[in-house]
């Protein structure tokens, strides 16, 4: 339990000091569902990995395909830094965010490389000639998928922990699907 400011949703407990309205909240936990939501309505993600000198990376990634929170397709470049480092440590982690709402949820897992034209044609959009002229075939256009094996969230009301038998209890019977052209219907 922790007090929290009335006027500031989105904070931690440590903000509040100097405050003088406050209100006492019973500590909650994000749900399995809230997690899947945070995902789903965010149009990118951030990946870290490490690099082939051994130093921690991050890049911005378009991440919208999802097989519950276990899986991510994400499209990118073959010739690209980040991929030739997977290729060779596929250890990762997955972040999803939403800083308006103060929410965050950290995947830890593994990469796995697809050149199938299956996964290429999935995750194709119109107008990705831009970036792969030779279109879907392009060899310089490949699909990460992001493997979760657990995960941490956070947000302003607590924080903990995201096993991988949740996960996997969760996904059982999932498919990939854009979930962020699912949730906001409105695009």
């Amino acid at each position: 339990m922790f007090f929290r400011n009335v006027d500031f949703v989105r904070h931690s407990p440590m903000l509040v000091m100097g405050v003088d309205k406050f209100e006492f909240v019973e500590e909650e936990s994000m749900t399995i569902n809230e997690m899947m939501n945070l995902v789903n309505r965010s149009l990118f993600a951030t990946i870290g990995y490490t690099d082939e000198s051994g130093r921690q990376n991050v890049r911005r990634v378009f991440c919208v395909w999802h097989k519950g929170l276990g899986r991510h397709l994400i499209s990118t470049n073959t010739s690209s830094a980040h991929v030739k480092s997977l290729q060779r440590n596929g250890n990762a982690c997955l972040y999803f965010s939403d800083d308006a709402a103060f929410e965050g949820l950290c995947l830890f897992g593994s990469i796995k490389m697809h050149f199938e034209k299956e996964y290429r044609e999935l995750l194709w959009n119109a107008g990705d000639e831009k970036y792969y002229p030779k279109g879907v075939e392009d060899e310089d256009y490949c699909i990460m998928e992001f493997i979760a094996e657990e995960g941490r969230f956070y947000r302003y009301d607590g924080k903990g922990d995201l096993s991988a038998s949740e996960i996997e209890t969760y996904d059982n019977g999932k498919v990939f699907e854009n979930g962020y052209s699912a949730t906001n219907t409105n695009i």
